[in-house]
C-alpha cells in the first residue's frame, strides 16, 4: 500500500528551509548565476570565454586564474565552488557546487560530464523523495585531472591527482593519484606515467 499523499502545504514549507539554508549572498549569487549566466552561457569564442570567466570570478567561493568556461556548460550553486587556475570545463557539462567542490589546477572537465555535490534524500519510505531534501557530500578534485565526456561524479568522491576518468564512467567511489578510472562502477584500468 503507497503512503498517504502528502499535504501540499509542505511543498512551501520545503521552499522556505531551502531559502534559510542560504546566506543572503548565497541567494544573490543563486540569482546572479540563473539570470547572468543564462546570457552569457551561449556566448561564442573569446568575449564569451572572458565573460563567463568575470562572471564565476565573481560567483565561486575562490577562483585561482583565468578559466575556460565553453559555451553550454551549466554550473549551479556556484558559491560552493573552490577552483585552481587553468580550470576547464567543456560544453554540455553539468556541475552542481551545493555541498562543496573543490578542484584544482589544470584540470579539464569534458562535454556532457555531471559532477554532483548534493543528492536527492530517499531513506524515508513514508514521505516521497521529492519531499526529502537533498544530501550534501562534498566532491573533491585533485591537480592535473582528465574527466572524459559523458562521466558522472557522484557526490562525496574524491578524485585523486593526476587520475584520467574515462569516457562515460560513473565515478561513485575515490581514486588513486595518476589512476586511469573507467566504466560503471569506475574501476582502475592503469596508470599514468608520474612526474620525476
Amino acid at each position: 500500500m503507497l503512503p498517504a499523499r502528502p499535504d501540499p502545504a509542505s511543498i512551501p514549507a520545503q521552499m522556505g528551509r531551502f531559502v534559510r539554508s542560504l546566506t543572503a549572498g548565497e541567494l544573490v549569487k543563486l540569482w546572479v548565476e540563473d539570470w547572468i549566466g543564462t546570457l552569457f552561457r551561449p556566448i561564442p569564442g573569446l568575449l564569451g570565454f572572458t565573460l563567463r570567466y568575470l562572471l564565476y570570478r565573481f560567483l565561486f567561493k575562490e577562483l585561482g586564474g583565468f578559466c575556460f568556461i565553453y559555451p553550454g556548460a551549466r554550473l549551479t550553486h556556484t558559491y560552493g565552488i573552490r577552483a585552481g587556475r587553468n580550470f576547464r570545463v567543456n560544453g554540455g557539462a553539468f556541475l552542481d557546487g551545493r555541498g562543496g567542490l573543490t578542484v584544482g589546477t589544470d584540470v579539464l572537465v569534458g562535454p556532457n560530464a555531471v559532477i554532483l555535490s548534493s543528492e536527492h534524500r530517499w531513506d524515508d519510505p513514508l514521505q516521497p523523495i521529492v519531499l526529502q531534501g537533498q544530501r550534501l557530500a562534498p566532491v573533491t578534485i585533485g591537480n592535473d585531472v582528465w574527466i572524459g565526456g559523458n562521466v558522472v561524479v557522484t557526490p562525496g568522491v574524491t578524485i585523486a591527482t593526476g587520475t584520467v576518468v574515462g569516457a562515460g564512467a560513473v565515478v561513485t567511489g575515490d581514486t588513486t593519484p595518476y589512476s586511469i578510472v573507467a566504466g560503471v562502477p569506475a574501476r582502475p584500468m592503469g596508470e599514468r606515467p608520474r612526474p620525476a
